[in-house]
């Protein structure tokens, strides 16, 4: 891999859109593994770094919690024929949870947009 492949932490923090404090946290977890460094002992992270980082901020911007995030990236990380079966399973819960909060999202956009409705028609006859 050449060095121009791999990114400081402000440029993969800047790419990911998750902060430094984010990347080091994520590391510090084990969400993170294996990041490379340089002769300065500098983390430097590669295209499958990002990669991964781009599967953790879906997982996060969902509403994955931290310790269903940490299961997923042990199971990702294992080649245990089991794996594939338990990484489904956890992203068809996930899935289920996302799905529910869409749909509560939905029936509370419709109770704010009645309210403005009504705010406005309070408005109008005045």
């Amino acid at each position: 891999m050449t060095t121009q492949q791999l990114l400081t932490p402000a440029e993969a923090a800047e790419r990911s859109g998750f902060s430094l404090d984010t990347l080091r946290y994520y590391e510090r977890i084990g969400l993170l593994t294996s990041i490379t460094r340089a002769t300065s002992g500098h983390r430097r992270f590669t295209p499958d770094d990002l990669a991964w980082l781009g599967i953790l901020r879906c997982l996060r911007d969902t509403g994955m919690p931290i310790a269903d995030m940490r299961r997923y990236a042990e199971l990702a990380r294992t080649d245990h024929p089991d794996s594939l079966r338990d990484r489904i399973a956890l992203l068809e819960k996930h899935d289920t949870a996302v799905n529910d909060q869409i749909t509560l999202l939905a029936r509370q956009r419709t109770h704010l947009r009645d309210k403005i409705d009504y705010y406005r028609t309070v408005l109008d006859a005045d």
